[in-house]
């Protein structure tokens, strides 16, 4: 089980997507140019067979801003998007109502 100050150590920020483009080495993920506030990072996401491009550039996102960096498939991962999914459904968890990106979750 984890405890509050564990869940506090996770920087849970929103942000948005400015770029997409199918990983080069990987049927299933794409690379995400994202913005969190002033910042630019890229993560790469197993969201390929849920969302077209299209439907993902200029979206708000949560995403964790503060994991060490990963290296996957070869591309380096600067964070991690927030997802639900079931046997057949992925979604992402986006901001209910209008927010800045670098928006703080809590």
């Amino acid at each position: 089980m984890a405890s509050y100050e564990d869940f506090q150590k996770l920087d849970i920020k929103v942000a948005e997507i400015e770029s997409v483009i199918p990983h080069p080495n990987a049927d299933r993920l794409y690379v995400l140019g994202i913005k969190v506030g002033e910042v630019r990072k890229q993560i790469v996401a197993g969201i390929r067979a849920h969302y077209t491009e299209e439907q993902l550039k200029g979206k708000k996102i949560v995403i964790i801003d503060n994991l060490d960096t990963a290296v996957i498939r070869g591309v380096e991962s600067q964070g991690m998007l927030l997802a639900a999914s079931d046997a057949a459904t992925l979604t992402l968890v986006v901001p209910e109502r209008p927010i800045p990106d670098g928006a703080k979750v809590k």
